[in-house]
Formats: C-alpha cells, structure tokens, sequence
C-alpha cells in the first residue's frame, strides 16, 4: 500500500467489524499504519486510534442497530473479524447459544453485505474471519456451523461478483492470542495450542487480511486460507 494521502477523502476506506479488540482491532490498526481510513463496527471504540479512524457505535447481535450503523457507509473493502465462541456438546446444546453465533457469524454477515456491496467500487475486497473449525471440531458443532456457512456465502459471492472484479474471501485462523480465546466461558473447552508451540498472533492474521484487501490480493478469489501454525497437516 502506498503512503497516505494529504487528501483524507482519497485514501482507501474499510469497514471493520470487531475492532475494538483481537483480530479486528489488529486488522484495523495494520490498515491504519498502511494508510487506509477505517470504519470500525463495534460496541467500543479502539482505544487510541490513528488519525483516519472512526467508530460507531453497534452491538451486531441486533439487526435495527446493525442497520442503523450502516446508514450512509460506502467502503472499498468489508472485513468482517467480530466473533463470539461458545463450545457444548451434543446433549448439553442451546438453542439460544447456537441463535447468537448464527446471528453474528452469518445473518449479520449477510445483512451488511447486502447493505454496503452493491454501492462497492470495481475491484473492491471483501474478507470474512473463518476458523480452522469450520471443517469440524467435537463439541464446537455451533460455532463450526457458522464458520462452515461463511464459506458456503464467501463463495457463492465471490463467484457473482466476478465481473466487478469484487473479491471474496476467508481468513480462517486456528486458535489465536486474543481476549475471546481466555473468555472465562471457554473454560470447559480449552483450545488447543498447535503444534508450532504457541498461538497464533492477531498480528499474523491482520497482515494476512491487508495482502489480500491490497493491490496484489486482486486474483485471490473465493478461497478459504488457514492460519493455523500446522494444526491443519
């Protein structure tokens, strides 16, 4: 990416969900130093953000909200890095659990989509935060289902938008060094540490995102890249 530009209004502009912390604070703060004006959806603000930021204020998991904050938006590129992890096993399975993961992983996915794609450049980026779950995970089958389906989405959209040269994309990490994975919630079922010895960095991922958001990430479309420091071999 090049520098930024004097001229704020000609500098790349993403919509990040999540980017008060974690990944999505990561992705947002690695576009940032890149140059890029972000918009991050969440329900707190990125403590101590660069110039080029700005927050609105939504908790995703409500759909008025949802559509509120993304009143007047228009981006050349979405990232969708909010994520919410909740572990059971057949037999102990909620439905208002498997409700909010479905709400926040997909239909929230859907709904902004729908909202911001069609006002999007050609050549515009779409990248949605996956994990290495979704091909299956024992008492994750919630959480496994979501991320399943975000791929299922990410490739029939990339496919349609094919002749606006609009890609899509998911990143799917394996367990990562951010606040949700030490959610005292997970504490029945405890990541897996893969097998490079330590967790993967949100750093790591974010770098990922940016070189498929930038100029050379234009022929990378409809795929699911794992980040998942060997857990996948």
């Amino acid at each position: 990416m090049t520098p930024a530009s004097p001229d704020p209004a000609a500098r790349p502009h993403a919509v990040v969900t999540g980017s008060s912390s974690g990944i999505g604070a990561a992705v947002a703060l690695h576009l940032l130093r890149e140059g890029w004006r972000v918009t991050g959806l969440s329900r707190t603000p990125l403590p101590e953000a660069p110039d080029g930021y700005e927050h609105r204020a939504v908790d995703l998991m409500d759909p008025a909200e949802t559509d509120a904050a993304l009143d007047g938006l228009t981006s050349f590129a979405f990232v969708h890095a909010a994520g919410l992890m909740r572990a059971a096993a057949l037999g102990a399975l909620e439905t208002e659990v498997g409700a909010s993961l479905w709400r926040l992983h997909v239909e929230a996915t859907f709904q902004m989509a729908n909202r911001l794609v069609p006002a999007m450049a050609e050549g515009g980026r779409i990248v949605l935060l996956g994990s290495r779950a979704s091909g299956g995970a024992a008492g994750r089958s919630q959480y496994a289902a979501g991320k399943a389906a975000l791929f299922a989405a990410a490739r029939s959209w990339a496919a349609e938008l094919l002749p606006r040269r609009i890609t899509v994309n998911v990143v799917a990490p394996a367990a990562t060094d951010t606040p949700m994975l030490r959610d005292p919630a997970r504490t029945a079922n405890l990541p897996k540490l893969p097998p490079i010895g330590r967790y993967i960095a949100p750093e790591e991922v974010a770098a990922l995102v940016a070189f498929l958001l930038g100029p050379y990430g234009g022929a990378i479309t409809g795929q699911q890249i794992l980040v998942c420091g060997g857990a996948s071999l």
